[in-house]
């Protein structure tokens, strides 16, 4: 009669172990709120990652673009570069000033 009462005492203290160990483990720094920080982590690198790989696309297009076409390449030299071709004469303004408020 006395080994009855001592059958239920483990399976009884692994219960209440594990009702106070488990919760304290998800809600601990390193749990279920580190799982969080790290799925929202996750998204944001996703959608910097497919910033990234649409600008690649756009300049890889646009190096396509300079290699094929002149037109393209003239632009550039042009706008960018400020190139101008042979016998071509440039006129240079002055900025118009902006009244302030």
């Amino acid at each position: 009669m006395n080994q009855a009462p001592r059958a239920w005492v483990l399976p009884f203290g692994l219960l209440v172990m594990a009702i106070v160990v488990v919760p304290l483990q998800i809600l601990d720094d390193r749990g279920l709120p580190r799982y969080r920080r790290l799925g929202e982590e996750l998204r944001q690198l996703e959608a910097e990652n497919a910033e990234l790989n649409a600008e690649a696309r756009r300049l890889s297009a646009e190096v396509q673009r300079l290699r094929s076409d002149p037109t393209s390449l003239e632009h550039v030299a042009r706008d960018e570069l400020g190139m101008v071709r042979d016998g071509e004469i440039i006129f240079q303004f002055p900025a118009e000033e902006q009244d302030e408020p």
